[in-house]
């Protein structure tokens, strides 16, 4: 076996690399046609959109927690339908000044429409149990909106060992069933049939049933449910897919209130409430110059040129020689999957660079990073005098300064204290809450505040990038902007929140430990030769099925992490890739703990992948600390669902797991879940096959 001093599978470059070597991808309604019509079209004009002509700052950004933008259930009851629709970005043409629609799938109502991004849903710890149907009507002439790779571990791909129910689903087709979709509650301590785990999935009609499909209905909330305020959102989480699902635009904001943070004036804490509340989910995408979602998947099409230039890959020599994805025509001509995804495109809440006017004090902000693989810095720039100036759109002006602004809370609860910062990190799939200050007394009247990003376009591996990380003359270094230019209306109390304030948060988790378990993150290739992240175990273990496995696994295997309901358990993640990873646990709300440096020899071994072909993987031995313990970051420093594991470190979080049934763990790099970087435990004990039988229903 192959044996290297803690050596990566691959540097950062090269797994930008591997992603992006396959080329480009077609949406509509190019992937109707042959290639050759398809190549004919695009060389008669269609071209990807340019973010050098798209306006910058200029469209109003929606409020995702105004009333306005929130369902309001009947009886306890919401029906929440995923459809398709057109929706006008703000992107603009080639001509740099005519409008141009987006098709984007979307949640809403039957009758109202659906929306990128889906309506808020909001509730109290409180509130008894709300009961959602979600109606699938994602069935459309040529399938899936984007192109799916086939050859993944996905919905449509199960059979034989790989469907615990003995259906296979190979006879089905997103072109002649449906897209399969099972949305998930992300961050909601929910039963098991209803959490969205990805074998749940189900088709338009419910016509067909993911091997573990529950029930119609689910349900969130109640006195075993979330207790205390957080920010939980909904997405899709279909095998394979999600990736697709989420980038057509599946996903909203789930908000959870209770005694303290209520969400109105007049709240116990203080705290800024509508209309000073506000909600953005922050996405890059790709376009065509039509305003069609562009996502990148088929060797050999003329858009290749431009996907290569614009994300500066070096294509030679290839590293793997015998990988198909080197060549045109893999797949049959393409699709295939990408190790990574960075848009050059930065929308919030469903607009391109958008812009919010606000008046002159504290606002509570919202922050949900939506994208696939985008790690995120986050400051504020004052711009003076450049409110609705559409010529202050640079937040590396001359004329800037910084401003600082609070950090309140994260992904499930708020902060003991507030905490003041220049800057804060966001990864895929965090939650960031903040207090941002407008008044005067901070900044001119007039004055422009740009949200800007300071982390690059690759792979993120804890510093601050380098040239070779960053798009030519990239837009992607701001995010949106706030224009202070509303009169302050002196009806509504303004809020004097400061740092160092008590808010009462924090985390909770037990101190007594049931159990310590050794895990890790890994970075091997599949049967074709392509980058495959991988979860695993740091050590050897025996899985529930009384076999000894150690290293990189694959989702289908027996399950190796089996608490008991009741249990509090520490999890070291080693880290044994060259780059930083957002881990996301269904069901818990675990306390980051620290992190610290290690070494390890990483050992290649054979990885059974979903068809029963091997691919490449590794497990560690002769681990070694460095004693340096890190504490959390500020922001982590609250109940959490996400936690950035940093290469060449171990993360330790603690959690306690309180509902039997099947739940998953995965990197929240949403095309590192769909390529095998996701798998299964249970809590309790675990019937039948080694993943748990279906749960009965209630």
């Amino acid at each position: 076996m192959k044996k290297s001093k803690f050596k990566y599978p691959l540097t950062r470059r090269q797994v930008l690399k591997a992603g992006l070597v396959a080329g480009a991808g077609l949406m509509l309604p190019l992937r109707f046609m042959t290639p050759k019509v398809r190549a004919a079209i695009l060389a008669d004009g269609l071209s990807l959109s340019d973010p050098a002509v798209q306006p910058i700052f200029q469209t109003p950004a929606a409020n995702a927690m105004s009333a306005g933008f929130k369902y309001v259930p009947k009886n306890n009851k919401l029906r929440i339908i995923t459809a398709e629709a057109v929706q006008m970005t703000g992107l603009v043409g080639e001509d740099g000044i005519t409008p141009v629609p987006t098709t984007i799938w979307g949640y809403g109502e039957n009758g109202k429409g659906v929306t990128w991004p889906g309506r808020t849903i909001e509730r109290n710890v409180s509130d008894p149990p709300l009961e959602i149907m979600w109606q699938n009507k994602l069935k459309r002439r040529g399938g899936h909106l984007l192109p799916v790779d086939p050859n993944l571990h996905w919905a449509y791909a199960l059979h034989g060992a790989s469907s615990v129910n003995g259906v296979d689903y190979r006879k089905y087709s997103i072109e002649k069933d449906g897209v399969p979709i099972v949305p998930h509650v992300h961050g909601g301590k929910n039963d098991s049939r209803f959490d969205g785990n990805p074998e749940y999935f189900f088709s338009p009609g419910w016509k067909v049933r993911g091997p573990r499909w529950g029930d119609k209905k689910y349900y969130f909330g109640g006195s075993d449910w979330n207790n205390k305020a957080g920010m939980t959102w909904y997405h899709d989480h279909a095998l394979g897919i999600t990736r697709l699902n989420v980038y057509a635009g599946l996903a909203g904001f789930f908000p959870v209130r209770d005694g303290d943070d209520t969400g109105s004036p007049g709240n116990p804490l203080g705290l800024p409430a509508d209309p000073y509340e506000l909600g953005f989910a922050v996405q890059d995408r790709m376009f065509w110059n039509t305003g069609e979602l562009f996502y990148p998947a088929y060797p050999g099409d003329p858009a290749y040129d431009d996907f290569i230039t614009e994300q500066d890959v070096v294509l030679s020599p290839p590293e793997f020689p015998d990988n198909p994805r080197n060549v045109a025509g893999f797949n049959g001509g393409g699709p295939t999957a990408l190790a990574e995804f960075f848009g050059d495109h930065i929308v919030v809440n469903g607009a391109i660079w958008p812009k919010y006017s606000v008046e002159p004090r504290q606002y509570r902000v919202r922050f949900l990073n939506g994208c696939d693989s985008r790690f995120m810095r986050l400051k504020l720039k004052v711009i003076p005098g450049g409110a609705s100036n559409p010529d202050a759109i640079d937040p590396n002006a001359d004329d800037g300064f910084e401003l600082p602004f609070l950090v309140i809370g994260s992904d499930q609860s708020l902060r003991a204290k507030a905490a003041e910062v220049n800057e804060v990190d966001f990864m895929p799939g965090e939650r960031l809450d903040l207090i941002i200050d407008f008044s005067v007394m901070e900044i001119p009247w007039g004055s422009r505040v740009i949200v800007e990003n300071i982390l690059g376009d690759s792979p993120f591996g804890g510093d601050l990038p380098e040239e070779e990380d960053l798009f030519p003359d990239r837009r992607t270094d701001r995010v949106m902007a706030f224009d202070v230019e509303v009169p302050f209306d002196s009806a509504q109390a303004d809020t004097d929140i400061q740092g160092g304030d008590s808010l009462g948060g924090g985390v909770d988790v037990s101190d007594t430990i049931n159990k310590t378990r050794k895990l890790a993150l890994f970075e091997g290739t599949d049967e074709f030769g392509r980058l495959q992240p991988l979860l695993g175990t740091a050590e050897l273990v025996t899985d529930v099925e009384g076999n000894e496995v150690e290293g990189s696994l694959t989702w289908f295997q027996p399950i190796t992490e089996n608490p008991n309901v009741g249990d509090t358990e520490i999890w070291e993640i080693y880290n044994a890739t060259g780059d930083a990873h957002p881990v996301h646990v269904h069901l818990v709300h675990f306390e980051v703990m620290n992190r610290e440096g290690f070494t390890a020899d990483s050992i290649e071994q054979p990885t059974t992948q979903h068809n029963g072909t091997e691919g490449v993987g590794f497990h560690l031995e002769d681990i070694v600390l460095d004693g340096i313990v890190i504490p959390p970051d500020l922001a982590e420093e609250t109940r959490r669902d996400m936690v950035m594991a940093l290469p060449k470190q171990v993360t330790r979080i603690k959690m306690t797991f309180s509902k039997p049934g099947r739940y998953v763990w995965h990197c929240h790099i949403l095309s590192h879940e769909d390529h095998e970087m996701m798998r299964p435990y249970h809590v309790g004990p675990v019937n039948g096959n080694s993943s748990g039988k279906k749960p009965k229903k209630k």
